[in-house]
């Protein structure tokens, strides 16, 4: 399973998630152009102490982020105009989540080009979510159903 930011608008969202993934092991895609100035300087500021931990992949575009995937991962999108509920999806571990612009989410032809688009219901009157809060339900549902959490490890010694 991968994360995927397309164009990311707010830099603190970037470094937010790039600890997530960092944090549950999982690769994220960055497509580009960003809303801000995006350096692997940049990015090593963003991910703080997670850096180490994080595998981030630049795109400088859409068509770039097409032709590095691999032909058999899904492209899952995560949309307000989504077709399925979270809570009804399938996930699989080739699949890859991509979440859209802050301010915009995604064009139509990348919304065309997904192969499945995925809503996160919500409460009535509300919007949507944070693009990293809605990157981190989506995620821990997908990494659930494939059973693919990192394993915990105890800090403490048995009580």
């Amino acid at each position: 399973m991968r994360l995927a930011l397309f164009q990311p608008d707010i830099p603190q969202n970037l470094g937010a998630a790039i600890r997530l993934a960092a944090c549950l092991g999982v690769p994220l895609d960055v497509i580009e152009p960003c809303g801000f100035p995006l350096s692997d300087a940049a990015i090593r500021r963003a991910a703080m102490d997670y850096g180490d931990l994080a595998q981030v992949t630049r795109h400088a575009g859409w068509r770039d982020f097409r032709a590095k995937s691999a032909p058999s991962r899904r492209l899952v999108l995560f949309t307000t105009r989504g077709a399925t509920p979270l809570h009804d999806f399938a996930f699989g571990p080739e699949d890859t989540l991509l979440f859209g612009r802050e301010s915009a989410g995604v064009p139509d032809d990348v919304h065309d080009a997904a192969d499945a688009r995925v809503v996160i219901p919500l409460a009535p009157g509300a919007r949507s979510l944070n693009v990293v809060t809605a990157a981190t339900l989506a995620l821990g549902e997908g990494l659930r159903q494939i059973k693919a959490f990192p394993r915990l490890q105890r800090t403490d010694s048995p009580a």
